[in-house]
């Protein structure tokens, strides 16, 4: 059998979505900043989109300008005519050369500012070690080691790799004894604790030789540290031979001790949040508002090229350039206007329904779908979900995220559903309340839930117990 490839021609119909589509998708899910971040990029890529800028005239040259004029109607002589002319070509000039100065002026102003607004960067922990490793007198064969290690410390402050793993990258081999003296030299440095192998070694690092409770504390660390963590107090006690007073207070010690003493030159760059839609309460209702008219830039279509297409038509590829560039200014002007719409539609529907949350708090926060305002607001609800994507609103009960107020629930003994977020909040609120010496299990605040009007079952106490991070009955304890 031969095998071989030959072309054919294939008639089919397909959809597919047109680029102005495309961009209000795009545009649409945008945060903000990004959408600023975009605009500010379409003003550089493409010359027609301007933005609008109030312009300011220096009084100076317009009281210049009202002289000239007056003397130009009281003297009409030829000789005075040119002597009139001329000055408007130097005032011109000088208004010119002015503007270009201060628009130099402005920018360096505006460089100015943002060198002033510029974070510094922060020290890291490596940067902070070898700087103290510089300022102490170690041997010189062990340098190296005490370099390796401290770039073998996690951002955490802990040790990430073996001793014999640091050796096999040396270039001068040293024994592992002199490995374990560069890895003390390290463990000697600010913060306390860092370069530690395991959490129990850390605590221990941390602890003062000179200290008269050193000698217990250490033992609980290094035998009783598992029934610190269950607040097996008692038999602790007993197998110390101390007494319960003693115990409780060298554990309210430890508990001031950091297990993770690198995290104090965390790197992690925490997310700057702006609200683009703000709720007030004025004359008895709540008032939706974009908030984005002061951060986004203000455009329209240059009329200089507008000017030169209807002069020049649209045959050379000069005027084809121009016009598909005015093409796609209305695009990106279009899009940011539904964009704005459709953000503002979802945002009065969802202050409508949950009006109640509004008024008293998380306690009220109704069962909402994406489905039900995509239904009421008449947009699909891939619509909704992209119009939400990580977009805040500040309310009066705080800033959210908009797919805050999108949540599930569960049905109330009297029919009614109650979020899942109202939930955890009685869960949270029924703990704090508890007795501290005879706590609560998680079958009884199940029960206690249950007595509210909320039935649900104890291993979603569970879940929800450990997803709020909140201990365990034993560990809540308090003698």
């Amino acid at each position: 059998m031969r095998m071989q490839s030959s072309l054919m021609p294939q008639l089919q119909q397909k959809m597919k979505l047109s680029p102005q589509i495309i961009q209000s998708i795009e545009i649409l899910q945008l945060p903000l900043l990004a959408l600023v971040e975009h605009i500010q990029q379409e003003l550089v890529d493409n010359p027609v989109l301007e933005e609008v800028v109030e312009e300011k005239k220096d009084e100076d040259a317009k009281e210049a300008d009202d002289s000239v004029q007056e003397a130009a109607a009281e003297v009409k002589s030829d000789e005075f005519d040119k002597l009139g002319a001329m000055a408007d070509d130097w005032r011109d000039y000088y208004s010119q050369t002015i503007v270009r100065r201060n628009n130099l002026s402005e920018e360096r102003d505006q460089k100015q500012e943002a060198l002033e607004n510029t974070a510094a960067k922060q020290m890291s922990l490596h940067d902070y070690l070898m700087g103290q490793l510089s300022l102490i007198d170690i041997p010189k064969h062990l340098i190296e080691a005490c370099e390796n290690i401290i770039y073998s410390i996690d951002k955490s402050g802990y040790l990430s790799d073996t001793l014999e793993e640091i050796a096999q990258f040396l270039e001068t081999p040293l024994p592992i004894e002199d490995i374990k003296e560069a890895l003390k030299i390290v463990q000697s440095l600010e913060p306390p604790g860092v370069g530690a192998r395991n959490l129990q070694e850390c605590l221990v690092l941390q602890l003062d030789k000179r200290d008269a409770n050193y000698k217990l504390t250490r033992e609980l660390l290094l035998n009783h540290l598992e029934d610190i963590e269950m607040k097996k107090y008692p038999l602790i006690a007993k197998k110390t031979g101390q007494r319960l007073e003693v115990i409780k207070k060298h554990v309210e010690f430890i508990r001031t001790l950091n297990p993770k003493p690198g995290s104090i030159f965390c790197d992690e760059t925490v997310p700057y949040v702006v609200p683009e839609v703000k709720v007030e309460f004025i004359d008895g209702k709540y008032e939706v508002f974009l908030v984005d008219n002061a951060n986004l830039p203000h455009l329209h279509i240059s009329s200089f090229y507008k000017k030169f297409l209807s002069e020049n038509g649209g045959d050379n590829s000069t005027s084809q350039y121009i016009q598909k560039k005015i093409e796609s200014a209305k695009w990106l002007i279009d899009a940011i206007e539904q964009r704005r719409s459709t953000l503002y539609k979802i945002a009065c529907k969802i202050v409508e329904l949950q009006t109640n949350f509004l008024d008293e708090g998380i306690h009220k926060l109704r069962t909402l779908k994406m489905q039900d305002v995509a239904d009421i607001v008449g947009v699909h609800v891939s619509t909704v979900s992209r119009a939400i994507a990580h977009k805040y609103i500040q309310t009066p009960q705080g800033i959210f995220e908009l797919k805050f107020f999108f949540t599930g629930g569960f049905q109330n003994l009297d029919g009614s559903m109650e979020s899942w977020e109202a939930v955890r909040q009685k869960l949270s609120e029924i703990i704090a309340k508890e007795d501290k010496a005879n706590p609560l299990s998680d079958e009884e605040v199940a029960e206690k839930l249950y007595a509210s009007g909320v039935s649900i079952a104890r291993r979603t106490i569970t879940k929800y117990r450990r997803i709020m991070k909140l201990p365990s009955s034993r560990q809540r304890r308090e003698y």
